[in-house]
């Protein structure tokens, strides 16, 4: 039987009396600028609002719902903007995924953007003599490159839910690009992350290192070849990008990466073709569901393992009473959980194009309960824990080999958004690491995402079938987890995301724990101190729990730990009485988010 929403405050809350309830986007811009804009991580009001890393971003989001535009014109907006100011997470040389919710019909519609390998892509894509190529020097390759989503996302997006067209939409960002944003503490910490990379590729350097140097905090960056290609698309539509010239400039860029001669650098060449742009398709999908607490939890079905993946976690932790476990309880249940699925991940998921993903199976409360019953309350399992099989359940029971989790890279964002009229955005979208490939097609301003170092080179384990090795149009597995939530009337609890790699996933259901189990205000349940565990012997944990005493209260049953300095970086929106929305995003995580409302509650 299903439990009804209790709420309980924790230990683990973070006050909330630090933010502010008013955030709102600056007045329309004069002059055609979009002045800096404060970044506030929660704001009430009525009217719309928008959540993501960047107030620019945010605040071009605000311009469209006040100008009229509904929620899915405000996504796209927005993205475009973090495509100039957060450029080394997203932009339009990479994919992710777009969860919608009408609020006419009141139902839940998902788009698949993610990138594909080449059409003569195969298994062994990243061997070199029969072994993998080291992964440090598969990132800045043209091997790692996927024919991009994100154009065809938006196209898609905008041509079935969108009230505006693309070059309305693009305005802001293309102000940012032209005018510049102002350099935060943040993107300089980054560019000098990826320095020395940047200064294999000339047009890189060129752009990203202002005349051979780090972007100065409080400075103006200005992105005029990204301005000029916004308005290229602003002209011709998306399929500028898949056909024409600057086709032609992607492929010979990927093909033919244009690197320093003096850095010695190996930019293995990749082997895109025009005819692999010219065939790409945004997927138009059901989304994943499960149902827990009496609401229902739509998310992202393979290719993305982020809808199964918190969706089968959260079904084993459906048999537990969250709200009334202590902190030390609540938390080896969620890591216990977390466990479980990520074995069942790395052996069932991958693009359901190419393999059988058991998607409804993995999502069945029956395969749940058969897994759920290897928790116990004095004990841990071991990693890496052996999948089950959710064809055949076997009551606490596991089948096959174990097979470790893989790396992906941590460098995405996520934006939320909804309107006036109740339509809700879940919207992940990367380039894949911090910073792609490294690649910049000369003269475009944008990056080229890295996004087929998310496949397995080899078999995690050669015993088992691996159903993430790279084959011809495959779309690699994705841990990219937008979520919906809606209650008994189909109408929006809240909906939310992250970045953070294979960490998305453990953010988002630590976040909707926090939010939906242990009562946290929503800015609360993602300020919280995170853990991570994915099928590792160590779970990760960021300071606040690292060193706290739950640690070692948890380190007495058996749990081994590993501190990690940040995890995720989520946002998300409320529905509130009233016609109300609740936007929030981090208070510290990557430099802290930016929440914005239409209209400010008083």
């Amino acid at each position: 039987m299903r439990r009804p929403v209790v709420r309980k405050l924790t230990v683990l809350a973070v006050s909330a009396a630090v933010v502010s309830v008013g955030a709102a986007a600056p007045p329309a811009p004069a002059a055609g600028k979009i002045p800096a804009a404060e970044k506030v991580p929660v704001a009430v009001g009525h009217g719309g609002a928008v959540a993501s890393v960047d107030p620019d971003a945010s605040a071009a989001g605000i311009e469209v719902l006040r100008n009229g535009g509904n929620a899915v014109d405000a996504a796209v907006a927005t993205a475009a903007a973090l495509g100039v100011t957060e450029p080394y997470s997203a932009g339009i040389g990479g994919g992710g995924y777009f969860v919608y919710y009408d609020a006419k019909s009141r139902t839940v519609h998902t788009l698949d953007g993610r990138e594909t390998a080449p059409l003569t892509a195969g298994s062994g894509l990243f061997l070199e003599d029969g072994k993998p190529i080291p992964f440090a020097e598969a990132v800045s390759s043209g091997l790692a490159v996927g024919t991009p989503g994100t154009p065809a996302t938006w196209r898609t997006a905008l041509d079935r839910w969108g009230s505006e067209r693309l070059g309305t939409l693009l305005k802001p960002a293309v102000r940012l690009a032209r005018d510049g944003f102002t350099v935060d503490a943040t993107f300089r910490a980054q560019t000098a992350a990826n320095e020395t990379r940047f200064r294999h590729f000339p047009d890189t350097a060129g752009l990203f290192l202002p005349g051979g140097q780090l972007p100065v905090v409080g400075s103006t960056f200005k992105n005029p070849d990204l301005a000029r290609t916004y308005e290229e698309l602003a002209r011709k539509g998306v399929g500028a990008l898949y056909r024409g010239d600057l086709a032609d400039d992607i492929v010979d860029t990927v093909n033919k990466p244009p690197v320093d001669p003096g850095s010695n650098w190996n930019a293995r060449p990749g082997d895109l073709s025009a005819k692999d742009l010219a065939a790409y398709r945004v997927k138009r999908q059901a989304p994943s569901r499960t149902s827990y607490r009496g609401l229902d939890v739509y998310s992202m079905a393979p290719s993305s393992s982020g809808g199964t993946t918190v969706g089968e976690a959260l079904n084993i932790l459906e048999r537990t009473d969250l709200s009334e476990a202590s902190d030390a309880q609540y938390l080896h249940r969620y890591i216990e959980a977390s466990r479980i699925a990520f074995a069942d991940r790395g052996r069932w998921v991958g693009d359901p194009a190419f393999e059988d993903v058991p998607t409804k199976e993995l999502l069945s409360q029956r395969y749940a309960d058969s897994r759920g019953c290897l928790i116990k309350d004095d004990a841990v399992l071991t990693s890496p824990l052996a999948p089950g099989d959710p064809r055949d359940p076997v009551a606490c029971g596991a089948g096959g080999t174990a097979a470790p989790t893989t790396y992906e890279g941590d460098s995405t964002t996520h934006l939320t958004v909804a309107d006036k009229w109740g339509n809700v955005v879940s919207y992940t979208l990367t380039i894949e690491q911090t910073g792609g490939s490294g690649i910049t097609v000369p003269g475009r301003g944008f990056l080229l995402n890295n996004e087929l170092t998310d496949f397995s080179f080899a078999p995690a384990n050669p015993a088992v079938h691996d159903p993430n090795l790279p084959g011809p149009g495959k779309r690699p597995r994705s841990s990219m987890s937008p979520t919906i939530v809606l209650d008994r009337h189909d109408r929006p609890v809240v909906a939310l995301g992250s970045p953070g790699g294979a960490t998305i996933i453990t953010t988002v259901l630590q976040t909707l724990t926090g939010f939906l189990d242990r009562s946290l205000p929503l800015v609360d349940a993602i300020a919280a101190p995170r853990a991570s565990q994915r099928n590792a012997a160590q779970t990760e944990l960021e300071p606040g729990l690292y060193d706290s005493a739950l640690r070692t209260e948890l380190e007495g049953i058996g749990h081994a730990f590993r501190p990690n300095p940040e995890i995720g970086a989520a946002t998300g929106v409320q529905r509130l009485p009233g016609g109300k929305w609740l936007a929030a995003a981090e208070t510290v995580r990557r430099g802290g988010g930016s929440a914005m409302v239409v209209r400010p509650a008083s």
